[in-house]
């Protein structure tokens, strides 16, 4: 089992939709993102990266970003989802050590 990652994930998605209905998916993990370079001389943190966010709807992978260098600390994510059927949505952020940190919530259509 590996450690946890720091931070709070978050999903912020409507409790209820109609069929058919699009909803917007926003995610949201604190992390600083820290690359370990700084070009002033002074003495850098480790590197301190995530690498990878995975948003599934019930088991199956709906959307996934390989994440760099330049992303951003505390990094926010969008997506849209048209829904016909009642799901759970789980957004999963992994680092480079492997750490993982994930979140989820329900919709139910009707």
């Amino acid at each position: 089992m590996t450690t946890p990652l720091p931070g709070t994930p978050r999903i912020r998605i409507p409790a209820r939709a109609r069929p058919g209905e699009v909803i917007e998916i926003r995610t949201l993990l604190d992390h600083p993102m820290e690359t370990g370079l700084r070009h002033d001389n002074s003495p850098a943190p480790p590197r301190n990266m995530l690498a990878r966010l995975e948003i599934r709807r019930d088991t199956t992978p709906i959307f996934a970003a390989d994440l760099r260098n330049g992303t951003a600390a505390n990094p926010f994510h969008v997506l849209w989802v048209r829904m016909e059927t009642t799901a759970t949505f789980t957004a999963t952020w992994t680092d480079e050590h492997g750490r993982t940190a994930a979140t989820s919530a329900r919709v139910l259509v009707g």
